[in-house]
């Protein structure tokens, strides 16, 4: 299918790696069924890029396609675990701005098996940010880093979008999931920014719940919930969650939203083992192409065909994943199941609820958060250095013996405060039952602990400690902004 009709939205496809070819050839062939005007341009992207050496899994006309048509159907792709090349997935959503994920779960019950029949609940995950960003640093022989980066203008974006995309579907509750009782300063201004938001949509109910008894919550009760907004790593795995107890993971679909550009895919992988089989549901990504169809302004077909589906799942047509003797009726391949779809075209399900795309029902996802940030530029804090964290690769003695050995390097005017191992205090008046590793952060402030400090005391202070031969790995600055300090206390301290 390249060109369907006059006005013909462009729009990119990849066919992605394992079962992906098999699922976008069904997808496709529903679409232009159902009467989507699309002009297709295709790339390749994932295993194959990879091993043809380049190690983005991208080639640069790819991008250049992506950024003509600004609208990209992708397939699920294969990113290797563990080592090896980044995700693709990743650097398409951060390089083009995807910033919000929105995830649909919901139930089909009876037609799907489900412990939860009622069950209608969006997950919209920020996409940019978080543990996502990916950078990560071998420090000692013992320690590994990750940094989690949390910006208050991806705050803002993410959580601004979550009230939008209430309003303008009809949902009536918003709940924020963190970890800021533990992660205090990035977990907690994602809630902060949260809660300001909230303030502005008096007519939406607002909460937040500690991720894990919220997670716990959502698993046991989905009902109490209806648009969950959350940091990136905690939307990734609760939407996999949400999705698989509404019935299954492969029936979700997924958007991917900036104010330039989108992406539409399934939320679940390649899945090689099943790939050539004629067997992989797929629902995913035909939901995340209706998703795309309803973002183009393609609303007739969108609900054309999703009625179509629906009406398959009722007629009890389904695929080995989700074929119960109890309810289904046949059993069928992938493209066996693109043509029920298709034969059902035009009909709308009698037991499920019908999906209705027209009239005032919002586009899927278009981004209302555009600009985003902008107050936050504008009120500038005032930045004080107060203190510096040196990290050290040390394994010669206990934190005893490091602190003796730091303590008259600190200089005429700092003071070492405080040496912590794996973010627990054990200098000074620490306890011989603690186990440390070889990674220790070492505190250096003024005698009292909160007086400005310069860059050159510093630099001083790691002169020192290099002509002492000792291994400093890194450094973090200790800041004060507007007063309070923008830096974390150790446990212990």
């Amino acid at each position: 299918m390249a060109t369907t009709g006059a006005g013909a939205t462009p729009i990119t496809v990849a066919h992605g790696d394992g079962i992906g070819p098999e699922i976008m050839e069904a997808t496709l062939a529903i679409l232009q069924e159902a009467g989507a005007r699309l002009e297709i341009e295709t790339i390749q992207i994932g295993e194959a890029v990879y091993k043809s050496g380049h190690t983005s899994g991208i080639t640069p006309d790819a991008w250049d396609s992506l950024r003509r048509t600004k609208v990209f159907l992708k397939a699920p792709i294969t990113t290797p675990q563990g080592g090896g090349f980044k995700s693709l997935n990743v650097t398409v959503r951060k390089t083009l701005g995807l910033y919000a994920n929105i995830r649909p779960c919901v139930a089909y019950a009876p037609y799907v098996r489900t412990k939860h029949p009622g069950m209608d609940v969006v997950i919209v995950r920020e996409n940019e940010e978080d543990l996502y960003a990916g950078i990560e640093h071998r420090q000692t022989d013992q320690v590994m880093q990750c940094l989690k980066l949390i910006s208050r203008p991806g705050c803002e974006k993410i959580v601004r979008y979550a009230f939008d995309y209430a309003v303008k579907n009809n949902r009536k509750k918003v709940t924020c999931f963190t970890k800021d009782n533990i992660m205090k300063l990035t977990d907690g201004l994602f809630h902060k920014v949260f809660d300001e938001i909230a303030a502005e949509y008096p007519s939406i109910e607002n909460e937040h719940w500690i991720i894990d008894i919220g997670a716990a919550k959502m698993a046991d009760t989905p009902g109490a919930f209806d648009v969950i907004v959350m940091p990136n790593l905690y939307g990734d795995v609760l939407s996999d969650v949400a999705a698989q107890i509404a019935g299954s993971v492969g029936l979700a679909g997924s958007a991917n939203i900036g104010d330039h550009c989108a992406m539409f895919e399934a939320i679940h992988g390649s899945a090689p083992r099943r790939a050539g089989q004629n067997l992989a549901n797929p629902s995913g990504l035909f939901l995340g192409s209706v998703l795309m169809l309803v973002h183009i302004g393609e609303v007739e077909a969108a609900e054309r065909a999703h009625n179509a589906w629906l009406k398959t799942l009722e007629d009890g047509i389904h695929t080995y994943d989700i074929f119960d003797e109890k309810v289904s009726k046949q059993k069928v391949g992938t493209r066996e199941f693109a043509q029920a779809v298709i034969a059902r075209l035009g009909q709308k399900p009698e037991q499920l609820k019908a999906v209705s795309y027209s009239g005032d029902v919002p586009e899927a996802g278009r981004a209302t958060a555009k600009g985003a940030g902008a107050a936050t530029a504008a009120r500038k804090s005032k930045k004080e250095l107060v203190g510096v964290d040196v990290f050290f690769d040390w394994s010669s003695g206990s934190p005893d013996d490091l602190g003796s050995a730091l303590a008259p390097l600190a200089g005429p005017d700092l003071t070492l405060k405080m040496i912590s191992n794996r973010g627990l205090k054990v200098w000074p008046d620490g306890l011989p039952e603690t186990f440390c590793s070889d990674h220790w952060r070492c505190r250096f402030q003024d005698a009292e602990g909160g007086a400005p400090i310069t860059h050159r005391q510093v630099v001083d202070l790691l002169g020192r400690i290099e002509a002492a031969g000792l291994d400093f790995i890194k450094t973090e600055h200790l800041c004060n902004f507007d007063g309070e300090p923008g830096f974390s206390l150790d446990q212990g301290q």
